[in-house]
C-alpha cells in the first residue's frame, strides 16, 4: 500500500484515489455487542491502521450475516440477518445493546458498528468503514443452513433498499453506509463448500439467477457484454466482464 500510494503520489493523486484494503470480520477478537467491537492484536493491523489514518483512506471489511445464521440457525435469528425485522416489543429479530441502548434492526448494521467500536478503541474514532464485500449464496450444501435462492434474493434486495435510505449506522447516523455486493458472477470453477460457487447475481452466460430489485435494463447490459466477450476465445467471458466491471469501477472512483 506504501508503495502504491507512493506512486500515486507522483502523479499528485493521492488526494483522488484512496489505497485501502479489505479486511475479514474475523480481524475482530470480538464483536457482541457493537460497542463490544475489538481488534485482535496484530502488528500489521496497527501499521495498517496509522496508513489508513495518514492518507484519509477508509477501514474496508468483509461482512457476511449469512456465516453467522451458518453456524447458529437455531441461535440467529432469519428475519435480523435478512433485514425482515419485524418491529414488536417481544421481537426477537431485533437486538439491543446492553452497554449503549442502542437497537439493531439487522446484523450487517450491529456488524458495521462493532467494527466502528474497534478502530474507536485504537484511536481512530473519525475513520470511515466501507462494507467492501457482503451477500448471500443462492445455493449450498447440505450443512449450508439458509443458502438458497429465495434468502439471497431477499438479502441484496433489502440491502439495496436499506442503502437508498441514506442512513447511518445507529451509532454513527451521520456517517455513510457504504457496501459492495458479492458477488457479480457466480464462481463455477471456485473450490471449497458449494456456497462459495452461488453469490453471484449472474450466472456465467449473463443470465440472471433471480431478480435482486434493481432494473432489467442491468441484465441486458450484462447478457450482451457476455455475449460479445465469447468471441475472444483466449478471454473467459467472465474474467473479462470482471475487468469490465473493475475498469468502470476505478474509472467512477477517480472522477469522483
Amino acid at each position: 500500500m506504501r508503495n502504491l500510494y507512493a506512486a500515486l503520489s507522483s502523479f499528485s493523486l493521492q488526494d483522488k484515489i484512496f489505497i485501502s484494503t479489505a479486511h475479514s470480520l474475523a480481524v475482530l477478537s470480538s464483536s457482541y455487542p457493537p460497542s463490544a467491537g475489538a481488534f485482535a492484536p496484530s502488528t500489521y493491523m496497527t501499521q495498517i491502521l496509522q496508513f489508513l489514518a495518514m492518507t484519509n483512506a477508509p477501514f474496508m471489511v468483509n461482512a457476511y450475516p449469512f456465516f453467522a445464521y451458518k453456524g447458529s440457525p437455531s441461535g440467529v435469528s432469519l428475519q435480523y440477518v435478512l433485514f425482515q425485522t419485524i418491529q414488536t416489543p417481544n421481537a426477537v429479530s431485533i437486538v439491543t445493546d446492553s452497554s449503549t441502548g442502542l437497537v439493531y434492526q439487522n446484523m450487517l448494521d450491529a456488524q458495521v458498528d462493532a467494527v466502528y467500536c474497534a478502530l474507536e478503541a485504537m484511536g481512530y474514532a473519525n475513520m470511515e468503514v466501507i462494507v467492501s464485500e457482503t451477500g448471500w449464496p443462492s445455493a449450498g450444501d447440505p450443512d449450508e443452513a439458509g443458502a438458497n435462492i429465495p434468502n439471497a434474493q431477499a438479502y441484496n434486495s433489502n440491502l439495496i433498499k436499506r442503502l437508498a435510505t441514506g442512513e447511518g449506522t445507529p451509532a454513527h447516523p451521520s456517517k455513510p453506509f457504504q457496501a459492495y455486493i458479492f458477488a457479480l458472477f457466480n464462481e463455477d470453477r471456485k473450490p471449497g463448500p458449494k456456497s462459495e460457487r452461488h453469490y453471484g447475481l449472474f450466472n456465467p452466460d449473463g443470465s440472471r439467477v433471480y431478480d435482486f430489485g434493481l432494473d432489467s435494463p442491468l441484465a441486458y447490459t450484462i447478457h450482451s457484454l457476455s455475449s460479445a466477450a465469447s468471441g475472444y476465445p483466449y478471454l473467459s467471458t467472465i474474467h473479462t466482464l470482471q475487468f469490465v466491471v473493475l475498469a468502470v469501477f476505478l474509472f467512477s472512483w477517480y472522477m469522483y
